[in-house]
């Protein structure tokens, strides 16, 4: 038997993919009512574009390896009918990796990807473009993160855990060196997100990995931290999403020295998380106060984690 319900309303109980067939029906309407606008130019971005708006509440990771020909493969596994579903799933913000170390290109398959954006827009969502430096080249790495702020995006994020330079001493300087020269060339006003390791990983998991983390000095050049407080690939007491959530927050406070520094949780990985893991994840982050969450990724998560994650939504101011 072929199942012809879409991607995201696969697994679902009858009753919710017969509401989920009534929306997809929905967006094919408004699909061409978006088309007919197009002659007069994209769809605007939500308000609150290029503001801290867009890092509050909730969001969800789109990857390289998940939306372009390159590194996906022919048919990507995360496309505009996915996009849509993300709003229907009540996701605020698409963070959306528009490069990769391995590709020639500083922003890959555009014409695919401003199918992606647009559709992020069409449904009220902002989109954050982001990017993984290997701090190998500088020069190249500023190229990209300014090409992926160039595009009708609401936001950029930098992925801060490459450790392609192995001494530790020359990436963290050249690191900086990188935050610096990104804060000079984005306008003023405009935030920029840290995307980093998980504060627990660096400082209790396994300090050797990344010695002496620069929390402070991101702090100086970010405007929010997204630490990738991932407790599914980790053991014992640590494989707790509130626990390891709340810890993560903590330190990084403590490790900028803000205890007011704005901050974004990335929980996951999706595969192999459970819906009470997120619920402990959710209270831990309205507990302690940070602005949104999201879960790494969309592709490998399921209908019940985005209604697990729903509160989140809440926190985004208005």
């Amino acid at each position: 038997v072929v199942d012809t319900a879409p991607k995201f309303a696969r697994g679902w109980s009858p009753r919710r993919r017969l509401v989920a067939m009534a929306v997809v029906a929905g967006i094919v309407v408004g699909a061409v009512a978006v088309f007919d606008r197009r002659d007069s130019g994209p769809p605007d971005s939500p308000p609150g574009s290029w503001t801290m708006v867009v890092h509050e509440g909730l969001g969800a990771w789109v990857d390289a390896y998940d939306w372009t020909v390159e590194l996906g493969g022919k048919e990507p596994t995360v496309d505009v009918e996915d996009i849509e579903a993300m709003a229907d799933s009540g996701v605020q913000t698409v963070y959306l990796q528009t490069s990769h170390s391995r590709s020639a290109r500083d922003v890959m398959e555009p014409e695919r990807l401003d199918e992606l954006i647009d559709a992020a827009h069409a449904n009220g969502m902002h989109v954050v473009a982001w990017y993984l430096p290997t701090l190998a080249d500088l020069g190249a790495d500023l190229r990209r993160l300014e090409a992926a702020a160039a595009l009708r995006v609401d936001g950029l994020g930098v992925d801060i855990e490459s450790t392609t330079v192995e001494n530790v001493i020359d990436r963290n300087r050249r690191l900086v060196e990188l935050s610096r020269s990104l804060r000079e060339a984005v306008p003023a006003g405009r935030p920029i997100a840290a995307i980093t390791l998980s504060a627990v990983h660096v400082e209790v998991v396994n300090p050797a990995y990344w010695p002496d983390y620069p929390w402070a000095e991101l702090a100086m050049t970010f405007d929010v931290m997204m630490p990738m407080a991932y407790w599914s690939i980790r053991q014992g007491e640590l494989r707790d999403g509130g626990r390891y959530v709340a810890e993560n927050i903590d330190r990084i406070r403590a490790s900028t020295g803000d205890p007011d520094i704005p901050i974004h949780v990335i929980g996951g990985i999706a595969d192999d998380v459970t819906n009470a893991e997120l619920r402990a994840m959710v209270a831990a982050i309205q507990v302690r106060g940070a602005i949104g969450g999201s879960l790494y990724d969309w592709r490998t998560s399921q209908p019940t984690h985005w209604l697990t994650l729903a509160p989140l939504a809440e926190l985004r101011a208005g």
